[in-house]
């Protein structure tokens, strides 16, 4: 696994919580367990800085890392993002973005796109990008960020054929793929399941080892961040497995939480402040996931 995404599940899932800061011995310490070295650990740490997502800080002769505004802004983003077992309820409306931007600002349309994408948005054609879920709010945010007023079009809409609104889903997704990844994630985690909550009861499953398969666990299903358009449910499959795979993350991650911030905390201990751990903070809980009411 990539040692800077892993650095990335790393702040969302612990560090966030206990003041946003850490010792780069200890992100070292941490990330031995899933066998990056340091030297690869001080070059992924040396390029997130460089690219704006974490700030430095010395305290005597220790650096100390913390996720910038912009890191945080994308934490946050990456928690409401992801497809939620109680989908939101469907205006019955389409989000439009149609855009023209010039072939000289050809990288500012590259990363509208990724932006786009990750925000949730399907292609129709090349420039009419579609979503169901109510993105005005980031639309707006998306046009003044890349100052592209004069080249847009933002259109509410509701779809008056002649065919089906699943038409537009299976024109500006590849929902079938995505399906297929939700059944393969369900295929893998839920023997290992089983395999670790035995392992956990008998006593034979390290505080260590938990925290190596919770932060892959969580590595993983966040990687449905990047596919998947967390779709209203009437316009989902009749088959979908995005529901048993959230809740199959849910209990997986559940088993696996206290024994793994045992780890953390152990390893955490020597050289950060454990006094700026956020009092509010349930291990049991994960934005990643909803409780089902």
């Amino acid at each position: 696994m990539n040692t800077r995404s892993m650095i990335f599940t790393l702040y969302g899932d612990y560090i966030r919580h206990y003041g946003n800061k850490i010792w780069i011995g200890s992100l070292i310490r941490l990330l031995k367990e899933f066998g990056h070295n340091e030297q690869a650990v001080r070059a992924a740490i040396s390029r997130m800085s460089k690219q704006g997502w974490l700030k430095a800080e010395k305290q005597g002769n220790k650096s100390y890392y913390s996720l910038t505004d912009i890191g945080l802004k994308r934490m946050e983003e990456a928690g409401n993002r992801i497809f939620k077992l109680n989908p939101e309820t469907w205006d019955g409306k389409w989000r439009m973005l149609f855009y023209t931007i010039p072939e000289e600002k050809r990288n500012l349309r590259d990363e509208l796109r990724k932006e786009l994408v990750w925000s949730g948005f399907g292609t129709m054609t090349n420039s009419l990008w579609i979503s169901p879920n109510q993105l005005d709010e980031k639309v707006y945010s998306l046009i003044e960020k890349y100052e592209i007023e004069e080249y847009v079009d933002f259109f509410i809409a509701s779809y008056d054929g002649p065919h089906e609104n699943q038409r537009l889903v299976q024109n500006s997704w590849d929902i079938g793929e995505i399906n297929e990844k939700y059944n393969e994630f369900i295929a893998h985690y839920s023997q290992k399941f089983i395999i670790d909550k035995n392992k956990i009861k008998s006593g034979a499953m390290s505080d260590a080892e938990c925290f190596v398969e919770r932060t892959k666990l969580v590595h993983e299903y966040r990687k449905f961040l990047f596919i998947d358009p967390g779709l209203p449910e009437e316009l989902l499959p009749e088959k979908w497995y995005g529901s048993y795979a959230g809740s199959l993350f849910s209990d997986y991650y559940k088993e696996l939480a206290e024994p793994a911030n045992r780890f953390f905390e152990q390893v955490f201990s020597d050289g950060n402040e454990m006094t700026l751990k956020d009092k509010g903070y349930d291990v049991l809980s994960h934005p990643l996931m909803l409780d089902k009411e």
